[in-house]
């Protein structure tokens, strides 16, 4: 709850989060928003509508009127592997530009090569692509994800979200280094522009406390620039977002961590 990921920001120097949907239902979206207006720490959601429902525009109208509705979220990773081409949720996705909102792609390695397909068909959508797609951290695998990767940087309105890859590792053993070397690929593909650190918070306890995640950002990017750093650490994240054309956040420097 956000009395319980207040002390966590404060420690980690964050001002602020992005929340993520977790349960596909229209009442957790509902939820989420009330708690992004009683909670100052919570700059905006990410919620759930049911892009393939002829219903649509309806959720769309009902929740892109709340200020702290920055975009929508469908967990692909648990659907059919051609999913994210299917005509009725191409449909949707064509409609969250006219309401001004942002996609998170959450998918496995072995969607990837559809993902660039997906991305290809929305020149126009903002796209962030969650957990830099899971690479296989624990087998060890590097080149199959990297081709994936390299694959859906070139189009530039995806941003990539480092988050997540501590519960990719060996839960138990990991260590920062098994986990850099698909940072540099991530760096290499989408450029420091493209990026912005997530917390994946609390599902990222069963492998590291928040703290033990934030060191691993901390330190890969401890020999960057500031500008660099500011960047990477939520100044992509509110221009993303569009934290200034909201309201959500004055103008400036501004550390947001996204789940």
């Amino acid at each position: 709850m956000p009395e319980d990921l207040e002390p966590e920001l404060v420690r980690a120097g964050f001002d602020c989060s992005i929340v993520v949907q977790t349960r596909q239902t229209l009442e957790e979206t509902r939820w989420l928003l009330q708690l992004a207006e009683q909670e100052r720490e919570i700059a905006g959601v990410i919620g759930w509508v049911d892009l393939r429902s002829p219903a649509l525009k309806a959720q769309l109208e009902e929740f892109a009127a709340h200020p702290r509705l920055l975009g929508v979220r469908h967990i692909v990773q648990s659907e059919p592997d051609d999913f994210l081409l299917d005509p009725r949720f191409l449909r949707g996705i064509q409609m969250l530009d006219e309401f001004g909102l942002t996609y998170d792609i959450l998918i496995y390695t072995k969607h990837l090569a559809r993902a660039r397909e997906f991305v290809e068909l929305f020149p126009e959508q903002r796209f962030v692509l969650d957990h830099m797609a899971k690479p296989p951290i624990r087998r060890r695998e590097l080149e199959r994800w990297a081709a994936g990767i390299r694959a859906v940087a070139k189009f530039g309105n995806v941003m990539c979200k480092l988050s997540g890859l501590v519960t990719e590792a060996d839960w138990e053993n990991w260590k920062p280094d098994d986990i850099r070397p698909y940072l540099d690929v991530a760096v290499e593909a989408f450029g420091w522009e493209r990026l912005m650190v997530g917390s994946d918070w609390p599902v990222c306890l069963v492998a590291a406390r928040y703290s033990e995640v934030m060191e691993v950002f901390e330190d890969y990017f401890s020999r960057s620039s500031a500008e660099v750093r500011d960047a990477v650490f939520g100044g992509n994240a509110a221009r993303f977002w569009r934290f200034e054309e909201r309201g959500l956040r004055e103008g400036g420097r501004q550390r947001a961590s996204g789940g």
